[in-house]
């Protein structure tokens, strides 16, 4: 870890004045060169205090202007136009650079460092952030990322115009399908198709009548008696 005097207060590091710990590549990255802090050592402590008067000084002073820009931000919002799929997700995504530029556009000098962005956007909606004029004033603002002004428009009313266009899309699909299933149906007055009928099954042939077998034509037919002749009836006397 490395100790800096703070030349300014730094969010959720410390108030002007203060000796910190920090690492090495925060300070030699961010610190040392925007000269937010100076290296902790004896001859750095005399310097910072010889320069705390006017370093309180132009502090306050960069803080009144920063009031009064954040009082004209108050509520403001900028659009961002990008392209999107059916379900709203970018192609691509919305950097702190773009939120800058938009609100740069629309009036009000920043940089990506004073915009707090904790990850890319990547889809469309609104984006309330902060932006943060000086360390001790900060101001709301809101990114409208849209595919079009009129579809940023509606989102500004409330509305979500992906969500709309998938409703609209499954009404279109719902009418479809009513048409296609008028167009089967049979006429008013017209008598439903009937169902096919099923064919009926094919009747067996009657069975033929059995040849005589070998057994019937070697047994002799039976020959019929004779009857016995009638004796005539007496005569009376």
């Amino acid at each position: 870890m490395m100790e800096v005097i703070l030349l300014e207060r730094v969010e959720k590091l410390g108030q002007m004045g203060q000796v910190v710990k920090v690492r090495p590549g925060f300070a030699r990255n961010f610190l040392l060169p925007q000269k937010k802090a100076l290296r902790a050592n004896k001859a750095n402590m005399a310097i910072f205090e010889q320069r705390r008067s006017q370093l309180e000084a132009a502090n306050l002073e960069r803080r009144g202007e920063a009031e009064q820009v954040s009082a004209k931000m108050v509520g403001v919002k900028v659009v961002v136009i990008r392209q999107a799929g059916e379900s709203g997700q970018l192609y691509g995504s919305v950097t702190a650079r773009d939120i800058a530029m938009a609100i740069t556009e629309a009036g009000f000098t920043v940089t990506r460092g004073q915009i707090v962005l904790d990850k890319a956007i990547k889809t469309l909606g609104l984006y309330p952030m902060r932006v943060v004029l000086h360390p001790e004033v900060s101001v709301q603002v809101t990114a409208n990322v849209a595919q079009s002004a009129e579809e940023a428009e509606m989102q500004a009313k409330g509305v979500d115009p992906v969500k709309l266009a998938q409703e609209a899309a499954q009404r279109r699909d719902e009418d479809s399908d009513s048409e296609a299933a008028a167009t089967d149906a049979p006429a008013e007055g017209e008598p439903a198709p009937k169902a096919a009928k099923a064919p009926k099954a094919s009747k067996s042939p009657k069975a033929e009548a059995a040849p005589a077998t070998d057994a019937d034509e070697t047994e002799p037919k039976r020959e019929k008696k004779p009857r016995a002749a009638k004796t005539p009836k007496e005569s009376k006397a």
